[in-house]
């Protein structure tokens, strides 16, 4: 970033701001698969196997949520991203 000489406007990336305005922000992006979530929705509260990047895993389904799911194996919850499941199969 610098600063025009004329008014104390700033220059980013070849273009002027004035000094007052905002500049502009980053926006996060998390990519839902509608299908998967809809997937796992209609299997909540069921028994299923999990095929994650790192590994399988086994439990009931608890909760659904756009960017994770809760699943209960024997007690204890794993909290497992949508985006690192490779498959789901119910058991």
């Amino acid at each position: 970033m610098r600063y025009n000489h004329l008014g104390g406007n700033k220059v980013l990336n070849n273009q002027m701001y004035p000094m007052h305005q905002q500049m502009p922000q980053a926006i996060m992006v998390y990519p839902i698969d509608p299908y998967v979530v809809e997937t796992l929705m209609s299997v909540k509260g069921k028994q299923v196997v999990l095929e994650t990047t790192r590994g399988g895993i086994s439990g009931c389904l608890m909760d659904v949520k756009p960017d994770h799911v809760v699943l209960d194996t024997r007690g204890r919850k794993f909290f497992v991203r949508i985006c690192e499941i490779v498959w789901i199969m119910p058991e």
